[in-house]
Order: C-alpha cells, then structure tokens, then sequence
C-alpha cells in the first residue's frame, strides 16, 4: 500500500482535551494502525508536530505519545509548507486569532469547538476560509458515539414513525476544588475567560438537534450559577462568574420540540451522563452515550392514573437493548480519518466552519433569551 504522509500543526494538545482524545485517542492510534485506508491503495499518515507555550508539557507529551517533533512559535510552523493542516485546541479566547494565521498561511482547518466566542467571529472565519481555497472543518464528535449511532439507525429505518419530541439531560457534580482534586479546568466557571455551561455545550447541542432531529427554529433558555465559588489549579478560590447550568427548550424544523438539562451541579441518577429520549407515534428511544433500548408501540404499557396504590407496572420492563451491529470506533479518531480523507482524497466533509458557526449562533440566542426571558428565533445562516 502506498503512503500518503501528511504534516499537521496540533496546537494546544497540552490541554487535556488535546492530549487524551485528538492526540491520544485519534493521531497516535491512526499511526499505529498504519494511517487512514482511503481505498484507492492509499493509507494517509499523520505526521504531527505539537505546538504550545510550554516548553517543558511539550516535552513530556512527546514521550507520552512518541512523536518527537515540537515547537513553541506556530509561526515558524506556519510558515513550513510540509504541514498542510492546522489544528486547534487552544482555549476558545485564543482561537480566532491563530485560526485566522493558518488560513492566511493556506493551511487546512480543522479545530475545537466552539469556534468562537462570538458569532461575528465564527462565521468570519467560515467566510476567510471558504474565500481562501482551503478545506475545514470542526469537531463535532457526538455525532459518532456509539448511543448516537444506534439513535441515528433507529430514525433512518422509520421506527419512530413521526417523532414528537426529544428530551436530554446532561451533566453531574462537579466538586468545588477545595481539595485540590479538579475535575474540570478553572477558566471553565470565569466567563471573562471564555467559560461558562451555554457558550461550552450549545455548541453541541445544536449540531447533534441539527443532524438527527431538524435544523433548530428557537430557543427559550434559562441559566444559573447555582455554585458561588470554586478553587483554581493553585488552591486559590475564585468567585464563579458564568452559568454553570442551563435549562432550554428548542423548536425545531417538522414541529419537534425538544428540551435539554444540562449541569455541573447536578447528582446523577439515570442511565448515562448523557441521556437523550426521542419519543414518537410508533416507538420510543432512550440513547446514552454508548447503549440505546427502545420501546416500540406494541411493547407499551396502557397506563391509568392512580396515585393511591403502589403501580403494578415496572417500566424498566418494557424496554429492549439495541443491539450492536458493528465495532465502534474513538468518536474523535472516526471524525479525524473523515477530514484527512476529505483533505488528501476530496470525499465529502459537511461538518465545516458554517458548522462550527451555527453552534455558537445558538449559545448566542440562548444568552439572549435568558438575558430577555423570553423565546428568541434562530435565524438560518447564510451559505
């Protein structure tokens, strides 16, 4: 089989998303398997080198992940015709500024969400890549979890029938960090730093609606920092200044409504940390992040209303697993092997910048229905 090399610029793999699921998780192990089969006799090599600020993160990474070339000055990188790829997982304060820096050098884009902080921002990017030639893309990686997956089957083959609405719940305690043990970063709870539960996760949430449900129409959003104060990574506690949770309701296209939770102060008590339950005339679907059970029409219980005795029915019961037809792959590695077969052999990649720009349109109309209280309509982007 012939090999394909292809240089890609990772910055801010030092940080934990970074380092676990686009370094750890997908690069590394796309070269272990011996790179991307494109099916032509072609197998696509990564060949990364990692970017960051700090010397010495580097340099441990680099014995963590056996890829020995790094640097501290992206631009020296940039400028390096060998890396046909830049990609981004900087904090998002600092991405718009680098992102613009590897357009204008002619590379290939392909970053962390959101994009932006801002929707201004988000779609200029969109625009400066799609005027200047080059190819992007953004993570979008729920889409290719394995619960997702199985969701995604289930609707393709009509069970459903009309689906009526979609229900999720997301998140669980995050501790303060008075012991020093930080389940998340510091900046995540400072909205001057970027942080905060509608910016982070609205991004999600709308390409997962967008892709499996219908493209979102409105939004009614209420958020809260329901936690008052933390502790940063040096011990030193800090006032939370940014919505640590958000409770949001979204019409979306073809009359579906969905509701979503989502919280770091929440205990959890249901199936996964992500569950997702779509329900419609002819069956209903409660999807995690990796098992899926459905109840068809058939297998539901005729229920009566009657608070004064103990129900005779278990609802548990009536639900079957989804059964696993295929191997599932890393969520981030399966959406990495798509855009560096979108870059060397030009097949189809949908999930771009205007992508990326839709998420954080959302968190924008959210912050604005909570400010307002009020139901705010998402306007369509332009192509």
């Amino acid at each position: 089989m012939q090999e394909h090399k292809i240089g890609i610029i990772m910055n801010g793999v030092t940080g934990r998303m970074g380092t676990n699921q686009h370094l750890m998780r997908s690069i590394v192990e796309i070269i272990k398997q011996g790179g991307v089969n494109t099916g032509d006799g072609t197998a696509i090599i990564p060949d990364p080198i990692l970017v960051g600020r700090n010397e010495e993160k580097l340099k441990k990474l680099t014995k963590l992940s056996g890829i020995d070339k790094w640097t501290i000055n992206l631009d020296e990188a940039l400028e390096d015709p060998e890396y046909r790829i830049y990609f981004d997982a900087q904090t998002t304060g600092l991405r718009v500024a680098a992102v613009k820096k590897a357009i204008k050098a002619g590379k290939h884009v392909y970053c962390e969400k959101p994009v932006a902080l801002s929707l201004g921002d988000a779609y200029e990017l969109y625009q400066l890549a799609k005027n200047s030639g080059v190819k992007h893309g953004v993570v979008q990686d729920k889409l290719w979890l394995p619960g997702l997956l199985k969701l995604r089957s289930l609707i393709d083959s009509g069970f459903f029938g009309k689906i009526l609405a979609v229900k999720g719940d997301f998140g669980y305690w995050v501790f303060e960090g008075a012991d020093g043990n930080l389940q998340r970063p510091s900046w995540n709870y400072r909205k001057e730093d970027g942080g905060g539960m509608i910016v982070d996760m609205f991004a999600h949430w709308r390409y997962v609606l967008d892709n499996l449900f219908g493209e979102v129409q409105s939004v009614f959003c209420l958020g809260t920092t329901h936690i008052k104060k933390r502790w940063d990574e040096s011990g030193q506690p800090y006032d939370c200044t940014a919505d640590d949770a958000a409770y949001a309701m979204f019409e979306l296209d073809g009359n579906i409504v969905a509701q979503f939770n989502s919280s770091w102060g929440t205990r959890v008590r249901r199936d996964d940390l992500l569950t997702m339950q779509v329900d419609g005339t002819e069956g209903s679907a409660v999807a995690g992040l990796r098992d899926c059970v459905v109840q068809s029409r058939e297998d539901t219980p005729r229920v009566v209303w009657n608070p004064d005795i103990d129900s005779t029915i278990d609802f548990y019961d009536d639900w079957k697993p989804v059964q696993e037809n295929e191997q599932y792959d890393n969520a981030f590695k399966a959406q990495w092997e798509l855009f560096l077969e979108h870059v060397v052999s030009d097949k189809p990649f949908r999930w771009n910048l205007r992508e990326g720009a839709k998420g954080v349109q959302l968190a924008e109309k959210a912050l604005e229905s909570w400010s307002k209280r009020s139901l705010v309509e998402v306007e369509p982007l332009s192509e």
